[in-house]
């Protein structure tokens, strides 16, 4: 399946933020990339120009192509509620999104690997889907033998849960998808109402 597997710092510098986590490289050059980037005449974004970047970064952001962002969208408009916040709630409840969470990966596309290669469980079955999207009370853990990977006992060890939603276990290896997380407990900076009014146009 399509990814994108291009430089990483190129994308941050192009959002102005470092999405994909700390990078020393954004930290040197936090200007967009190209021959005009550091320059402070740049031209104006549309408003067109702004939603399609926000929807982007969350694109980039959470590693999902835009058939699946689009599907997520779909499904978030037929559910009750703010319709950019029950996007992300849906976006935070994938497979993938959810091992790295849990710090079972360092990052979502080594979680999205993990679940690949068939090395997680959703309530006692083996699931290789990234996008499988979890309920509340779902136990997402590391599959037995799997637990004596060097990646993955250096990942969870020492790790903190800082997510409210979700409820880990160090001794099994395993967490618990407790609810859907409200949007002041999202930490990614995106501004979802921009994507709503793009795909609403």
């Amino acid at each position: 399946m399509a990814r994108y597997i291009g430089p990483k710092t190129k994308i941050a510098r192009k959002f102005g933020e470092a999405i994909y986590g700390q990078d020393r490289s954004f930290d040197k050059r936090n200007y967009p990339p190209g021959q005009h980037g550091s320059s402070k005449r740049r031209k104006k974004l549309s408003e067109y120009g702004v939603q399609l970047q926000e929807k982007q970064k969350a694109k980039y952001t959470y590693g999902i192509l835009e058939r699946q962002f689009r599907i997520l969208f779909e499904k978030a408009s037929r559910r009750k509620g703010i319709t950019g916040e029950v996007l992300l709630q849906l976006i935070e409840s994938r497979l993938d999104n959810t091992v790295f969470r849990l710090g079972i990966a360092p990052t979502r596309s080594a979680a999205r690997q993990l679940v690949g290669h068939k090395h997680i469980t959703v309530n006692g079955e083996v699931v290789n889907i990234p996008s499988y999207l979890l309920k509340p009370g779902d136990v997402v853990a590391v599959r037995e033998r799997s637990k004596s990977l060097e990646a993955i006992a250096g990942s969870v060890e020492g790790h903190v849960n800082r997510f409210s939603w979700l409820d880990w276990d160090s001794a099994k290896m395993e967490g618990k998808f407790i609810n859907y997380p409200s949007r002041a407990d999202i930490p990614e900076n995106i501004k979802e109402q921009l994507i709503v009014e793009l795909y609403s146009k």
